[in-house]
């Protein structure tokens, strides 16, 4: 977590804490950060944090038990709920696909360590559809993707249809990070928006991968692979692109361990309807 928001959550965190008391960390977490795009000046006043971290990493939140402990490199979110047996066909051949790219992996250990630079909420009762035999088996084992379905009608609609930057909210942990810098004779983002480029500053996420089933992935049997932070300048956090369930494993273990990253060359090929929904979210 940057120094410079370290030092915000050090000042505020309490007594946002006790003013939303059934709230949890990812929210209380994303209050302290709305003062920093919102309050004029705020970052010439930042200087590297010499607080200890507090509770303000250790707090409990009501995602956590969903997002869970491991052995899972990402997680599923399913956000349609229109075609149930599109939705589990779905699933069947994600876990397919799993178990065989497991067994190519096999009998080498996969790697301990990810590879470097891999980077309103209220209890909700899931399902965890990922359940693994082979959890105390060396080397890599299931669920890499953990599958999360809402049981409950008030659960269903905390998820439904919602955007990527919703997701990332709840399931990661937000941070910032200086935004790229402009290509040479490149005007700055405008106007300025925190997932981009705003005040020299972008929002980022950080944990687990997110991929999201949504009314699309019914027909198209793809899920959109969420962005935790901007690629090239003008790329926003939040950004996704659908890959297909056939390849998700694959992609996961190669993101995570082998630092492949996705990047289309340079080029920006990423949704440009989610981009501009997740846009207006974070800047209304």
């Amino acid at each position: 977590m940057r120094d410079e928001f370290l030092q915000l959550l050090a000042r505020n965190y309490g007594s946002v804490k006790a003013q939303f008391p059934n709230e949890g960390r990812r929210k209380w977490t994303l209050r302290v950060l709305e003062e920093f795009w919102t309050s004029a000046g705020l970052e010439s006043e930042l200087s590297a944090a010499t607080t200890v971290a507090e509770e303000f990493l250790n707090d409990d939140d009501p995602f956590d038990a969903i997002v869970g402990d491991g052995p899972q490199l990402g997680l599923l979110l399913r956000t349609d709920f229109s075609n149930d047996d599109a939705w589990q066909s779905f699933c069947a051949r994600l876990k397919s696909e799993e178990q065989d790219f497991i067994e190519s992996v096999q009998p080498a250990a996969a790697p301990t360590e990810p590879a470097q630079g891999s980077s309103s909420t209220a209890d909700v009762e899931m399902t965890n559809d990922s359940d693994s035999d082979s959890d105390d088996e060396e080397g890599l084992t299931a669920p890499i993707i953990k599958i999360i379905d809402p049981v409950g009608e008030q659960d269903r609609a905390l998820v439904q249809n919602i955007s990527n930057l919703r997701a990332l909210r709840l399931l990661n942990d937000v941070d910032i990070r200086p935004a790229p810098s402009p290509p040479q004779g490149t005007k700055r983002y405008s106007p300025p928006n925190r997932l981009v480029d705003k005040n020299g500053w972008q929002e980022k996420y950080t944990g687990l991968t997110v991929w999201i089933y949504d009314a699309r992935s019914n027909s198209d049997q793809c899920a959109r692979l969420v962005s935790q932070e901007g690629d090239v300048y003008g790329t926003a956090t939040a950004d996704s692109w659908r890959a297909r369930v056939t390849h998700m494993c694959e992609l996961q273990f190669n993101m995570i361990y082998l630092g492949m990253k996705i990047d289309f060359g340079g080029l920006d090929r990423y949704d440009y309807p989610e981009r501009k929904r997740n846009l207006e979210e974070a800047e209304p």
